[in-house]
């Protein structure tokens, strides 16, 4: 079959279970019980996939600065990849069940890794179930590969670009809840607001109403209206903790608008020093 590199079927990915060069990563994951993803694997799961937890094996360790998701150690996370049977020649599809905001974690991932060989299954495990293909309960046996990952550092925005002013050229892009972006609410962070400059395009828009991703036309044609004359290139996306934001930059790429960057450390980081400026409010919402 075809290599993948943005999104694939369930039809698309049962066809492809059937290569040798094929693996399928579940990774399912409840923010407020972290556990609850895998239990989820162990009652069933696609057949053969392996199952990668966000915060054990997607996400480095927290610490004073940084935010709630950093980034894995690549090598770390290139290990943990072989283990789950994939090499650098593999066809890798992720798939979730909350319509890709956080498989897209791993296929941002694996491309920051130099690995383009890596689609979300759109739709998610539901789409697989309704579709009536097999699954598997228990934990699934892998032989480990090889993968050797050869890191892209130019597709991160880094704090420091954003408070040295480095980044007038780039409109950052919150993709996070109104509400959030606006500081109505905040759930889940200690401080409400949003970095000033940036703009708002909620991640969950680039999905319709059954979680999975619009058409591409659609969902360019909603990105387009906030780029305006901008190349995807003079962007960045931001979100709470680096995770949702890698959903939109997988909604660009398949309307044919690559290139934009991911701040990884997003608000959890940004506001982990109370120096930097935080805005609330309807106020400065231009888009630059």
């Amino acid at each position: 079959m075809d290599r993948c590199s943005t999104v694939v079927s369930a039809a698309q990915a049962y066809a492809g279970s059937r290569e040798a060069d094929w693996r399928v990563i579940d990774v399912r994951f409840r923010l407020l019980a972290p556990d609850a993803g895998w239990q989820m694997y162990r009652a069933g799961h696609v057949p053969g996939a392996a199952y990668l937890h966000l915060e054990e094996h997607l996400s480095g360790p927290v610490g004073a600065g940084n935010g709630r998701h950093p980034l894995p150690e690549p090598d770390l996370l290139a290990d943990r990849l072989a283990r789950a049977g994939v090499e650098n020649g593999s066809q890798v599809v992720v798939y979730d069940d909350a319509g890709g905001a956080i498989a897209a974690r791993l296929w941002w991932l694996m491309r920051w890794l130099g690995h383009d060989n890596v689609a979300v299954m759109n739709g998610g495990y539901q789409a697989w179930v309704n579709a009536g293909y097999p699954i598997c309960a228990g934990e699934a046996v892998s032989s480990s590969g090889s993968f050797v990952p050869r890191t892209q550092p130019g597709m991160i925005l880094e704090t420091r670009e954003i408070e040295s002013g480095g980044r007038s050229d780039i409109l950052l892009i919150d993709v996070r809840e109104r509400d959030r972006f606006l500081g109505v609410s905040e759930p889940i962070d200690s401080i409400a607001g949003r970095i000033p400059g940036a703009v708002n395009h909620c991640y969950l828009d680039d999905l319709d109403s059954d979680r999975f991703l619009r058409e591409s036309g659609d969902i360019r044609s909603r990105w387009q209206e906030i780029l305006g004359d901008r190349p995807p290139d003079s962007v960045a996306c931001m979100c709470g903790s680096g995770v949702t934001a890698c959903l939109s930059l997988l909604a660009m790429e398949v309307a044919g608008l690559g290139g934009a960057r991911l701040y990884a450390g997003s608000w959890s980081e940004w506001i982990t020093d109370r120096r930097r400026p935080v805005v609330t409010g309807p106020g400065d919402l231009s888009r630059g």
